[in-house]
């Protein structure tokens, strides 16, 4: 099976709210890695920080815009969460900041992202 076939049954198969908790969970699982390496793996942990900035951005870019079916309020809270998301990642590259921060945040978000039989 060539690679765009399997792209494209897994895209049939899951919805996009399950394409997205995957994907959070992917970032998430990335950032929580990059917390256990040592600080002198930087690539590591730019790599986790820029895919999770990534991540914010594409959804903090989706609900500005004028088509977005999402409740207003819900949008302008992404917003804001990626604001904060690029500020703390700043910091936690500087070394003012920790990526628990960052972790709590997306497993926050995987937990209303669920599936019923998951969010207990």
């Amino acid at each position: 099976m060539s690679l765009q076939a399997y792209k494209t049954a897994a895209t049939r198969a899951e919805s996009p709210r399950e394409m997205e908790y995957r994907l959070f969970g992917q970032v998430t699982r990335a950032l929580m890695h990059a917390s256990t390496v040592d600080r002198s793996d930087i690539t590591t942990r730019i790599d986790a920080i820029d895919w999770n900035r990534r991540l914010w951005s594409t959804l903090s870019t989706s609900c500005s815009e004028p088509s977005n079916a999402m409740p207003q309020a819900l949008r302008a809270q992404i917003i804001s969460l990626d604001l904060f998301i690029g500020r703390h990642s700043s910091a936690v590259m500087r070394g003012d900041g920790d990526f628990e921060t960052l972790i709590d945040i997306n497993r926050m978000v995987m937990q209303g992202l669920a599936p019923p039989a998951q969010a207990a």
